[in-house]
């Protein structure tokens, strides 16, 4: 028995009256844009470390990660207490000054009156008027250095920079820290997706451009805000602006879709496709004949909440299709 090799055909189907019937579509070369994914990270816009301003001991930590926190919050207490003796001792210092202070006063005020009987001189008074001015001086020094004392205890609050969410502590309470040593890591000033992209799609970059996003919610659009000029490791890095996004997780990976280049091609309705046998046909009218015509579909678009099939081959522009053929009666014919 002889091999049979079968194939599908382009056939005429429908009544002329029945194709007249139906919506017709003249195609023609539509722009396109081709779409790249990629990856991109969750990044806070900025992350401010919450550092130590006093050496000393962690006694106190009231944050953890993923608090939200608000600017100016106190986020730890740092003590030294070394701060404390020395103040204390400064205390002990004023007191014994200002002792000898009220005795120097109280000898001045008795020279005043030898002087106004002329039992002692004014060089003598003038002494005692020199005295009681030192004794005050290093009062007020001592007062200032008590100051410096109470605002370096003060420094020992933790205080968080910018409001936001809290992304590391790095700390544990009871720890030994050092001045200037982080606390606590913020990310704050709004979240951004950042990513990283070869460096031989930089020029097909614009700040500006819509970019398509998939998130764990749906589809979203955001805006390329900023490319950064600066390539690494061969690739390109650019922000990318989106409202609502999620800010639970930073660092996380979401699918991003960037317009890297703009084609022409012919797109038909998704409705105007008809399967069978395995093939895809379009219904091809031709004054009052309608032929369905094989053809091999592409990607899909969406144009205004209807989805568009892009034809790679079968048909050509000035085609006239009709966009609901599904009622048209398709055969198939074959061929020994």
């Amino acid at each position: 028995m002889r091999a049979t090799t079968a194939f599908l055909c382009l056939l005429l189907a429908a009544a002329a009256p029945l194709a007249s019937q139906a919506e017709t579509l003249r195609l023609s070369l539509q722009p396109v844009t081709d779409w790249k994914a990629v990856f991109g990270r969750v990044e806070a816009r900025d992350r401010l470390p919450a550092r130590a301003r006093l050496g000393g001991t962690l006694v106190e930590l009231t944050v953890s990660e993923g608090d939200i926190v608000t600017a100016g919050q106190v986020l730890g207490q740092i003590e030294d207490q070394k701060l404390t003796f020395q103040l204390s001792a400064l205390r002990a210092q004023t007191e014994a000054l200002q002792a000898q202070l009220a005795n120097a006063e109280t000898e001045l005020k008795r020279g005043e009156e030898l002087l106004a009987r002329g039992v002692t001189t004014a060089q003598h008074l003038d002494a005692l008027r020199t005295q009681v001015d030192v004794l005050k001086g290093q009062i007020a020094a001592l007062d200032a250095q008590a100051q410096v004392i109470t605002q370096q205890e003060a420094e020992g609050a933790v205080l968080a920079p910018a409001a936001g969410r809290v992304l590391d502590v790095p700390v544990a309470q009871g720890a030994v820290i050092q001045p200037g040593e982080e606390v606590a890591l913020l990310g704050g000033g709004g979240i951004f997706l950042r990513l990283s992209i070869p460096e031989r799609h930089a020029d097909a970059l614009h700040e500006g451009d819509a970019i398509r996003i998939e998130t764990t919610a749906g589809t979203a659009e955001g805006r390329l805000e900023k490319v950064y000029p600066l390539i690494e490791n061969g690739r390109v890095l650019a922000d990318v602006a989106v409202h609502g996004l999620p800010d639970r997780f930073f660092d996380a990976r979401v699918l991003v879709r960037l317009p890297l280049a703009r084609r022409e091609t012919l797109l038909v309705p998704e409705t105007a496709l008809v399967a069978r046998a395995g093939l895809d046909f379009v219904a091809v009218q031709d004054g009052e004949t309608t032929t369905f015509r094989a053809v091999v579909p592409g990607e899909r678009h969406e144009d205004k909440g209807a989805i568009q099939v892009e034809i790679l081959s079968g048909l050509q522009p000035g085609d006239l299709i009709v966009t609901d053929p599904a009622s048209l009666p398709v055969a198939v014919v074959g061929h020994d």
